[in-house]
């Protein structure tokens, strides 16, 4: 069981929710809130007339609501929300956002703040991950050294292809660096598949469906004129360019090798030990300034 979370950070999270009048179950009652996050039919209860958690919380939040205080979670020893693992509490705040549970954006907004203001003590940060209807949906981590220089790459990806399929592939790739660095792998090495095809696409011209990533993209620079033979001898620092051109074939070969390896899109064997999240920073830090250079050049060549 990972605490890395102290206790003070949760004391001070849950201290400023209460000062700030956020009912942490937002527009549901307590026990489908806390029915989305555990099995309370399986969990004890705390008032011998009932055989679980579920009948004694309704018992003493529905039924008779004045019987416990609204903070009474927070103390509960069964949830341990003080004490427990670090995912288990990042669960809890992550689903207290969600908009199944809190509909008032500019709320959800302050609470998001709050959490992270308080999290960052212990590098950790919730973050957005996937969005449902239009609305965001979290994910707790620990905090990415760097991530402000892969969120601004992701930004300017999202801007340019302007796609709700890009946008979730990119926040999901963000997301899962340190959770799970297979996925954010894989997702990298999709991501210049994507950002080919769509160049392609947006030139009216049809991909052959039998190439490989490393074909996709030596045919995309062709596309584009990347290659260094596109590069007159005459231009300054034409070697040092057509070096740097030469190179984007081995980037895209690299990833398409460690994804086939280490990342999400083939079966593993028991004994499968992945890569760690900085190996995943570096595909996905690569993928991202690869993608914006292919774009860029696209919308500056159109």
């Amino acid at each position: 069981m990972s605490t890395v979370i102290t206790e003070v950070t949760r004391r001070n999270i849950f201290d400023f929710v209460q000062v700030e009048g956020f009912w942490w179950a937002g527009r549901l009652d307590e026990t489908d809130f806390l029915s989305r996050i555990y099995n309370l039919e399986e969990m004890e209860s705390s008032d011998s007339r009932f055989k679980n958690a579920a009948g004694d919380i309704w018992q003493h939040r529905i039924n008779n609501p004045s019987d416990w205080h609204d903070d009474w979670i927070f103390y509960d020893d069964r949830f341990n929300l003080l004490r427990c693992d670090d995912s288990q509490f990042l669960n809890f705040l992550c689903e207290m956002l969600h908009p199944l549970v809190r509909t008032d954006l500019a709320e959800a907004n302050k609470m998001l703040q709050i959490f992270n203001e308080n999290l960052r003590a212990d590098n950790f940060e919730i973050v957005e991950k996937a969005r449902i209807s239009d609305k965001p949906i979290f994910i707790g981590r620990r905090s990415i050294v760097g991530r402000e220089a892969l969120q601004k790459r992701g930004e300017q990806i999202k801007n340019i292809f302007n796609a709700e399929y890009v946008s979730q592939q990119i926040n999901l790739m963000e997301s899962s660096i340190e959770a799970s660095p297979h996925v954010s792998i894989g997702l990298a090495k999709e991501l210049i598949e994507t950002c080919c095809k769509s160049i392609f696409s947006a030139r009216q011209i049809e991909v052959d469906k039998n190439w490989d990533l490393s074909k996709l993209m030596k045919e995309t620079t062709k596309l584009l004129k990347l290659t260094p033979d596109d590069i007159p001898n005459e231009a300054k620092a034409a070697s040092s360019i057509k070096q740097i051109l030469g190179s984007l074939s081995a980037v895209v070969q690299g990833i398409a090798e460690v994804r086939n390896e280490y990342g999400s899109g083939h079966g593993k064997d028991g004994k499968f030990k992945g890569l760690q999240a900085r190996h995943a920073k570096l595909a996905v830090g690569a993928a991202s300034t690869l993608a914006i250079y292919l774009l860029e050049t696209h919308e500056l060549k159109k």
